[in-house]
């Protein structure tokens, strides 16, 4: 029972980095054009070479 002592501080800190990570990134704009993003691959730009 003494490794919880440990175990919990360590899960809420990986937890509340996890949700400072996601919340940067939405505020970074990565989830703003999720349709170009899914048909990038699909262009044919570079057949050209």
């Amino acid at each position: 029972m003494n490794i919880l002592i440990f175990l919990v501080p360590i899960a809420l800190g990986l937890g509340l980095t996890g949700l400072c990570a996601f919340l940067w990134s939405l505020r970074a704009g990565q989830y703003d054009d999720l349709e170009g993003a899914a048909l990038r691959p699909l262009s044919d730009d570079d057949l050209g070479r």
